[in-house]
């Protein structure tokens, strides 16, 4: 026995890595709904081209300014031209004219005006004329003022006068006014930042000028001068500081800033050999660099790659230290402005040398210490060592530069912690998409940085990598596909924006050429299935494009590929393409679209056959004309294919289910509104006062209730004298005073489908009041809690009494009957989210119904034609209320809420509303109190009242419901989440594997600790109290935690968590359901990981809940809900709602008051068969086999044990029946491993019988001393079971027979006092039993005493 024990225990530590967890999935650990989007700034506003340079040269050949101190020799280049090498005036044209062609390298379209020593008039003209010519473009002014004065403090710079013999000044503030804005300053000159700071100071003077002309406009005359030019947006370029001369080395050009500025290639090379880095390289001299071969253009050769390297590291620098803003604006925004700002960063980095510190507006931080620097250094290095051989005529060896930066790069994605700044590589990453060499390997390390979340591709974005990608979609290469559509998938998951500039530029074509090859793997069929999904979504030229390109063909012939995400992506994909897109439906219709996706509503996936739900309800919703009849029948058929999803196991599922039907009924809600109105008119025949039924509640909270009238005795009589009347709906947690009637919609649809009713129509108004109520604080959430007393009965309803109605006869094989009974039973949903939904758009049905309606029955119109079928949108009905609403003022004698009120013109050759029965006058006469109806007043005052003729001027649709969910935005989640990344929990170095890794060996430490309780257990006394203390309720069933001292306790109004150390309860909650319902049973799922509580209420529901130990910091959550069972049979004395669940497998068996045993697979939350159990009376216990999973064990009310098996065929499946029991079999177990009887059962008799699976009559039988046994539990390791009896008595036995503790009720003071055993069950590792009692008092027991 202890060998069995202890490899029992090694077994089990084994398993816990290898057992499946149950509703743990992302659908149920993550709120469904979408990222958080962000603003994204990448894209810029507006962008800008300077149109125009004025090029302005104060140079002054041959004559030095007055206050310039030259050396000698001295720095004398202009543009790489000597001055003194011709004479003045050619010096001057040729200087000039090098100036403008080395900025048209940046800019070659711009209009260049050289304007050489210039008067002040000269270049006032000048400027008025390029700002002029700009618009509202940006102009260039480039001052060279080597051959004036330096700038003065007053904000002055210098020209000339008409014969050169005089400097003028020329006022910084009439230059601001003359260029205006946007534009940009370039300062060649000593003292230039004299300029800058002027500069700023008048802009903001001039700022200051317009604001105060702003405020005192409306007094100025039209004659007056117009408010003075903005100085914004402008940018300054200074060569240096205010106190700095201009360097006067011989060897550097006189000009050494606009050197920087135009040239920086060459002025880079030159200044390299200045260095003491140059010595590494021997030979190379500064007449030697400018025979350096290539064009700046040609990337492959020397010179164009170092400037494609310059261009990189520029860039680099820029996009680290700049914040994003000022990136976007100064190497983004403008091609001219971005080139020379990357030359400024070398400028900076030169003159710095040189002891000027050139400067901007706007202000740069410095960097000219950046590391990149460094890169640089080497580039020039590596390609000035191969000068001397390139001349010889050499092959040139390209630089590794991007190569390494690369591996710098991929460094950083493989080693780089969470928490970590961005790769400094990554612009360069967006340079080498520009090189077929290095472009595979770019995208690859592209894709895998984007792969790291949303941040990631926003710093991508910014960067400017969108145009580089998109440009890359007209590439025919094959291996980049894969690469490419990956990256798209990421961007388009975080900014939709891009998909018309794919459809701009047809790269939509693309995705559709990858998405039709079969050769594609499916992962990257998924992602271009996404992308096209992403491109159609609500945008109508990519739904056009999108057509045209056959993608309905497409993905219907996919649509049963193995791999399940693409399944899903294709069904959203055709969801989005025909979403308002006419021409898409009908191109679905002609492919049998809709006849293919139907397979895919019992897909093994929930979230693939939630997407199934989505395409066809998007499908039938896409009319935007009058229906066709062939549209319409098309219609009926994809509603009446959907009603059967309503019983999917996955909540998902079904709240798109309503989601879906809600097109239909929008559709068709004058047919709907009949059929409720009926419902509501049968309710109130069903009770003998013919009390008025609650109807709907308004947005403001008011209860609208639907009365007949009291003469009308039955539905062939006429209707004059129905009416409608408010009555305000009790706030939540309120109880009414007032005993509203809850004879509703839902339950009399169900009544009159199913012939089914709760209660005998004498007792229909008899239940209570709802303590539930719904607000009424005009939130338009009326359905908070458990709902309102509209759906109070829900699925309550059981066979008798409707079945003669009148609906059910006339209509009961109605389409629009049978999808409104799918609604309702949707609007009973035991998941909150789906119930809010549904009750939403059935509260707006029956407000429809008792507001609008006249009084015409579908019953009289199907008298007077041949069919069941209410009219048609296309037909023409002269009893239907008008849809063309005036906003004239509402009727005087009509006092209901404005939220219901919109009075309706009589159209021209319309019948006029039916005549107002006499009253004495308007109402407000006849019941002044209504006069001032406020919704303060008490519950129980008289309300107003209409006739149905009045209540024509109401106007209530269901086409401005917010009937959505965010299914599709938490799907796209997907893709903007990480797909590369492997599971935290498969991470061993992550908090999430660790914290399971410690579960798992306090498992093991708590086996090993019981190990020797299990082995004393068949020979010790079980009957040491440990444990006491009152629950809340009568305990219906109990559960140990395995590993924690934790006991769980279900009671009929909820759950309580005991903490059975130190006898404190630690929490409790109440189930959703409806108040009438109670718990019948419970279990714990995955106890060996993060548990879950399982609870099964006598209406069929199962509900999933998390957090409910007291360790968690957040509240108890409901993962899951569904109907495990739909149809329980009433009883008087039932079992509920019967479940057994086993964990290696996840299967879950359902009955109870039923007569089929119901067998779930929770994994993909579908019902897997309906076994039936071929007996009259209710199941009362169920097991499972947990070896093969294929024999099932059922107890019956009727005292019979049944034996199936889930391999045959449903008809043959029960394969035993075994007999000897003659009374209510309380509990059926089956035993792991040998003995004398595998199953164990126990009748109410007090017979306890055994049973070998081979023979049909038992092996063994135990009978207490005990006649009424209420419980029974057998421990699942120890060779012990224990029997409870209503007679205050608990006796545990051993598998022999033999007793081993009688436990029962002792007087005096210090006997126990337990009560009518009401349930029983035993610790699953250790020997403890819990026994709870009638009196609502539990106990646990134990082998060994509780320590003190």
């Amino acid at each position: 026995m202890m060998e069995d024990l202890t490899a029992d225990v090694e077994e089990s530590d084994l398993q816990d890595w290898q057992l499946p967890l149950a509703f743990m999935k992302k659908r149920h650990t993550e709120r469904i709904e979408g990222s958080k989007t962000e603003t994204h700034t990448w894209r810029m506003k507006e962008r800008m081209k300077t149109v125009s340079v004025a090029l302005v040269m104060c140079l002054n050949v041959g004559v030095d300014p007055p206050d310039v101190v030259k050396t000698s020799p001295c720095a004398k280049l202009e543009c790489w031209i000597d001055p003194l090498s011709t004479s003045p005036q050619k010096a001057l044209e040729a200087i000039g004219n090098n100036l403008q062609k080395q900025y048209e390298r940046w800019q070659p379209r711009a209009r260049y005006k050289l304007c050489p020593d210039p008067t002040v008039e000269e270049v006032k003209k000048l400027c008025t004329s390029l700002r002029r010519n700009a618009k509202e473009e940006r102009v260039l002014f480039h001052y060279n003022g080597h051959g004036v004065p330096r700038p003065t403090t007053n904000g002055e710079i210098w020209v000339f006068n008409k014969s050169y013999t005089q400097y003028i000044p020329l006022s910084v503030y009439d230059l601001q006014s003359w260029m205006g804005s946007p534009s940009i300053f370039v300062y060649d000159c000593s003292n230039a930042g004299l300029i800058l700071e002027s500069f700023e100071q008048f802009a903001l003077q001039k700022e200051q000028e317009r604001e105060l002309a702003s405020m005192n406009s409306h007094t100025l005359s039209r004659s007056q001068a117009p408010l003075p030019p903005s100085a914004k947006n402008c940018i300054q370029l200074a060569s240096c500081g205010p106190s700095e001369q201009l360097p006067m080395n011989p060897s550097l050009p006189a000009d050494l800033f606009t050197a920087c500025l135009s040239t920086p290639i060459k002025i880079a090379l030159r200044w390299f050999c200045f260095q003491k880095s140059s010595e590494l390289v021997p030979g190379v001299t500064i007449e030697l660099v400018d025979k350096l071969p290539g064009r700046l253009n040609d990337r492959r050769t020397p010179l164009g790659e170092l400037n494609w390297i310059f261009t990189a590291v520029t860039d680099t620098i820029a996009w680290n230290v700049l914040p994003r803003e000022l990136f976007q604006k100064l190497f983004r925004q403008d091609l001219l402005v971005a080139s020379l700002y990357r030359n400024f960063l070398l400028a900076e980095r030169i003159m710095r040398s040189f002891n000027c510190k050139p400067l901007s507006s706007p202000r740069l931080p410095p960097t000219y210490q950046h590391t990149m620097w460094q890169a640089w250094d080497l580039a020039l290095d590596v390609c000035l060592a191969q000068l001397p051989g390139l001349l010889k005529g050499e092959e040139y060896v390209h630089s590794p530069f991007f190569a390494e930066q690369l591996t710098a790069f991929q460094v950083w994605l493989t080693m780089g912690s969470k928490k970590r700044e961005p790769p400094e590589q990554l612009p360069i990453v967006l340079q080498v998409l520009l090189s077929q060499v290095h472009r595979l390997r770019a995208l690859d390390l592209l894709g895998r940085f984007l792969d790291l979340g949303p941040w990631a591709v926003s710093l991508a974005l910014s960067v400017g990598i969108f145009p580089y990608v998109l440009k890359l979609l007209q590439s025919s290469a094959r291996e980049l596909r894969p690469l490419l559509v990956f990256i798209w998938a990421k961007i388009l998951a975080v900014d939709r924006s891009c998909k018309a500039d794919l459809v701009k530029d047809n790269g939509h074509k693309y995705f559709l050429s990858v998405l039709a090859d079969p050769y594609m793997p499916a992962e990257h069929r998924t992602m271009a299935a996404f992308v096209l999904a992403m491109i159609v979504e609500d945008y109508q030229n990519g739904q056009e494009a999108a057509l045209q390109g056959n993608v309905i063909a497409i993905c219907l012939e996919q649509l049963h590929d193995q791999h399940p995400l693409l399944r899903q992506w294709l069904a959203l994909c055709l969801a989005r393409v025909w979403t308002s897109f006419d021409s898409a439906r009908w191109c679905g219709v002609r492919d049998s679209a809709h006849e293919k996706l139907y397979q895919l509503l019992s897909d093994q996936l929930p979230e693939v056959r939630a997407s199934a739900v989505i395409a066809l309800g998007t499908f039938i919703g896409t009319g935007t004309t009058e229906r066709t009849d062939h549209a319409i029948n098309i219609d009926h058929n994809v509603g009446m294919t959907l009603i059967n999803v309503v019983q999917d196991g996955s909540f998902i599922v079904r709240e798109q289910l309503v989601v879906a039907l809600y097109q239909l009924i929008k559709q068709f809600e004058t047919q709907f509104a009949s059929i409720a109105r009926q419902i509501l008119e049968e309710d109130q025949r069903a009770d003998d006062n013919m009390t008025p039924v609650g109807a709907g509640i308004t947005t403001g909270g008011w209860m609208v209730v639907h009365d007949i009238g009291p003469n009308v005795a039955n539905p062939g009589q006429a209707l004059p004298n129905r009416r409608m009347s408010l009555q305000q709906a009790p706030s939540s947690g309120r109880r009414s005073t007032q005993q509203l009637p809850h004879s509703t919609s839902m339950g009399n649809l169900q009544q009159a489908v199913n012939g089914q009713v709760s209660r005998s129509p004498g007792n229909s108004s008899s239940g209570s009041s709802g303590s539930n109520g719904f607000t009424s604080s005009g939130s338009g959430d009326a359905f908070s809690g458990n709902g309102p007393v509209l759906f109070e009965r829900g699925r309550r309803s059981v066979t008798a009494g409707i079945s003669q109605s009148n609906l059910l006869k006339s209509s009961y094989s109605n389409v629009y009957v049978q999808i409104w009974k799918t609604m309702l039973t949707l609007a009973s949903d035991p998941m909150p989210c789906v119930k809010r939904l549904a009750q939403q758009l059935v509260n707006q049905i029956n407000l429809k119904a008792t507001v609008m309606a006249k009084p015409q029955h579908v019953l009289d119109a199907t008298r007077r034609s041949s069919t069941s079928a209410p009219n048609s949108p296309s037909t023409r009905n002269d009893n239907a209320l008008p849809l063309n609403l005036s906003d004239s003022p509402p009727p005087t004698t009509l006092n209901i809420p404005n939220e219901i009120v919109k009075p309706v013109p009589i159209r021209p050759g319309e019948q006029p509303p039916p005549a107002r029965p006499q009253n004495p006058g308007p109402i407000g006469v006849a019941f002044p109190h209504s006069q001032n109806f406020s919704r303060s007043r008490k519950i129980f005052d008289k309300g107003p009242s209409i006739t149905y003729g009045e209540a024509d001027a109401v106007n209530i649709t269901t086409k401005d419901l917010n009937i959505s969910s965010k299914f599709t935005d938490w799907c796209c989640k997907y893709f903007a989440q990480s797909v590369m990344r492997a599971p935290e929990e498969m991470d061993p170095y992550s908090t999430l594997h660790q914290e399971r890794e410690w579960r798992f060996l306090r498992n093991t430490m708590g086996r090993k600790a019981a190990r020797e309780q299990l082995h004393r257990a068949a020979t010790s006394r079980l009957d040491d109290q440990i444990f006491i203390n009152k629950n809340q309720g009568i305990p219906i069933a109990l559960r140990f935690q395995h590993f924690s001292p934790h006991i769980i306790v279900a009671d009929k109004e909820g759950v309580c968590v005991w903490n059975w150390e130190n006898g404190e309860r630690v929490n409790t909650f109440s189930h959703l359901n409806h108040k009438d319902t109670k718990l019948t049973s419970m279990d714990i799922l995955n106890s060996h990981d993060i548990s879950l509580l399982m609870t099964g209420s006598d209406d069929g529901a199962v509900q999933i809940w998390r957090n409910y130990l007291p360790n968690n910091e957040s509240g108890v959550e409901l993962v899951s809900s569904w109907h495990a069972l739909s149809d329980m049979l009433p009883s008087v004395k039932g079992a509920g709602l019967v479940l057994d669940w086993e964990q290696e497998s996840g299967m879950l068996l359902a009955s109870g008051d039923v007569r089929i045993i119901r067998v779930w697979d929770t994994q993909r939350e579908i019902r897997l068969q309906d076994i039936p159990t071929g007996a009259d009376s209710c199941v009362t216990s169920l097991a499972c086999d947990n070896v093969g999973r294929s024999l099932l064990i059922a107890g019956l009310g009727d005292g019979s044990v049944r034996l199936y098996d889930r391999r045959l065929a449903p008809t043959d499946s029960r394969v035993l029946t075994l007999r000897e029991h003659n009374s209510w079999v309380v509990n059926v177990h089956l035993q792991k491993g040998s003995g004398d009887g595998k199953i164990i059962s126990a009748s109410v008799n007090g017979d306890v019988r055994f049973w070998d699976p081979r023979f049909s009559e038992s092996v063994k039988l135990i009978q207490p001393s005990f006649n009424t046994l209420t419980a029974m539990a057998v421990h699942p390791q120890a060779n012990i079971f224990a029997c409870g009896s209503a007679n205050q008595l608990i006796s545990v036995f051993n598998m022999s027979g033999d007793t081993l503790s009688n436990i029962k009720y002792y007087e005096g003071f210090i006997g126990q006092r337990i009560g009518p055993v009401s349930c029983l069950a035993f610790h699953p590792l250790k020997t403890h039993l819990a026994s709870g009692s009638r009196d609502s008092f539990l106990s646990i027991y134990s082998t060994e005493k509780k320590g003190r």
